[in-house]
This record gives structure tokens, C-alpha cells and sequence, in this order.
């Protein structure tokens, strides 16, 4: 890992300049700019940046960077963020019984699809045990008891404990707390079916099948306090026809349900993800960060 390559994530209004002002920013310390993507958004009037810069050999330390770019962003009135290649994010998945979507990110991370670190798999069942105990993963079930301030507070525990950095709701069947969602602003990652809102519930698919639709899809996203209304990451459909029947709906969800998750797991860890009230501005992942 090469600990003097820094990626920087910038939003501000666009305009002109932006984009000379800051390579010139870098180009000024000598810094060599390994990849810059950008993007003006015409509609809402922002400015995206995407940009990775090499500071080996400039005598600069990470708080130096971080402090000089924060004065200039400040004179730009940029919004940013800062992150260096040899960070290694660690990441919960938490779980109730469905198994698919977490034998694939396990095995995903197992493989370096997925550079980061599962400290723990928390489950509100303990069914998903004998998956976390193929891949040596600790698992720590907390079920759901009467007081439902009281099973978070624990869960809450078990995340600080293990200084998580990212939380990935591997089909978790249980609505978080908006206290809960404060404690982890962008950073905890949902997963469900793309009919939302349609076929709430239980057995979507058999209700979907029953309607007769001719696509199904799942999305991931950011948990915001509003149900299933936080930023989109990723989104993947599949169409469908007469032939197929609800068990084929059901088979195809949980495939595209694992690819879907999988890419926004990998998306957030990758870092070209902007957000911007509800929306996303994700940028190519040609070129990955580390």
C-alpha cells in the first residue's frame, strides 16, 4: 500500500475555475495528481471532484495536508473530505435469517474483492451463526426484546467496542432508530427489493408475481431516518415474464440482491460516492482508490 497517495472528495457550487483552482492547489506543492474526475451537475448547479494525488518525497505530513486544503477549500466555500490509501475500513454486517447476502460479502472480503476489514457479524436471531463461524468471524446475536432502546444500546456497544467505520444491513428485517441512523451518518448501507413502495412486507415476491410485473430489481442505499427513502448507491433490474414463478422471482431477487450490495459495499470502501440531500453523485470505478 502506498501511504502517501491521498483521495479527496469535493463538492461546492459550480463554477468557473474550480477545476484550475484546485489542481493548481496541488500543482503549486508539486504534489502529482494521479487521477482527477469531475462532474458539473447543470440542474442543481454543484461541482463534484474526484481527484488523487501522490505527496511522497514533499516533505508534507496528513495533518499538514488536511490543514492546508482546508484553508484553501474554505476560500473555494467547498465542502470535501479527505482519505488516504492505506486506511483499511472496518465493517459490520448485521443480520436476522436470510443468508445470501452475507455468505457473499464473507466470501467477497474473503477473496479482496472487498478491501476491508469484518470484525463481527451482529444477527437479531442466531441462525446466521454457523455462516460467521465458516469464515472465523465472530458473531454476537442480540435479539429483539419489549424494549427496543435497550437492544440497540448493546448493538451500539458492540460497534464502538470495534471502532466500526461502516455498517451493512445484510437483510437486517428491522426498522433502526433514527438515534441509531445519528450515530452513523452515511455510513450504514441498506439492502431491499427495487418495489418498494410497492409490495411492502412479507412474501414480496409472491405479491409481485400475483400483480404480474415483468421486472424486478433490488437497490441499495444510505439508512436515513426516512424509511427506505435515504440516498441511492446502486441499483440493478432483471426482466422477467408468464413463465417464471414466485420461486424463480424470489431466486432472482437474492441474485441481484447479492450483486447490488456487493457494489455499493464496494462503492462506499472505493470512495466515489458524493452525497447530496437524497441523491448520489457516483463517479466510475475504471480507476479504483488503492
Amino acid at each position: 500500500m502506498n501511504a502517501s497517495e491521498a483521495l479527496f472528495l469535493v463538492q461546492t457550487d459550480d463554477r468557473k475555475g474550480v477545476l484550475a483552482a484546485t489542481t493548481g492547489f496541488f500543482a503549486g506543492r508539486n504534489f502529482n495528481i494521479i487521477q482527477c474526475r469531475q462532474y458539473s451537475d447543470l440542474i442543481e448547479g454543484k461541482y463534484f471532484m474526484r481527484i488523487i494525488v501522490d505527496f511522497s518525497g514533499i516533505g508534507v505530513t496528513r495533518q499538514e495536508l488536511a490543514r492546508e486544503f482546508g484553508q484553501f477549500a474554505a476560500s473555494m466555500q467547498m465542502e470535501w473530505t479527505l482519505h488516504f490509501r492505506d486506511e483499511r475500513q472496518k465493517v459490520a454486517i448485521m443480520v436476522s435469517k436470510t443468508s445470501h447476502c452475507l455468505y457473499d460479502l464473507l466470501m467477497r472480503v474473503a477473496e479482496h474483492d472487498l478491501e476491508c476489514d469484518v470484525p463481527l457479524v451482529i444477527g437479531n436471531h442466531p441462525e446466521l451463526e454457523r455462516v460467521a463461524d465458516r469464515f472465523e468471524i465472530p458473531f454476537y446475536c442480540v435479539p429483539m426484546t419489549s424494549d427496543k432502546s435497550e437492544q440497540e444500546a448493546k448493538v451500539l456497544e458492540l460497534l464502538t467496542r470495534h471502532r466500526i467505520d461502516l455498517v451493512v444491513l445484510a437483510r437486517y428485517m428491522q426498522v433502526l432508530s433514527n438515534d441509531f441512523i445519528a450515530r452513523y451518518p452515511g455510513r450504514i448501507i441498506n439492502i431491499h427489493h427495487a418495489f418498494l413502495p410497492a409490495f411492502q412486507g412479507s412474501n414480496p415476491y409472491v405479491r409481485a408475481w400475483e400483480r404480474g410485473v415483468k421486472m424486478i430489481g433490488a437497490t441499495a442505499h444510505y439508512a436515513t431516518a426516512e424509511l427506505d427513502e435515504g440516498p441511492i448507491i446502486e441499483q440493478d433490474v432483471e426482466r422477467i415474464n408468464h413463465e417464471h414463478t414466485p420461486d424463480d422471482l424470489k431466486q432472482i431477487g437474492k441474485d441481484i440482491e447479492r450483486r447490488v450490495l456487493y457494489r455499493a459495499v464496494r462503492a462506499h470502501l472505493e470512495r466515489p460516492v458524493l452525497v447530496t440531500g437524497r441523491r448520489t453523485t457516483v463517479f466510475s470505478r475504471r480507476f479504483s482508490f488503492g
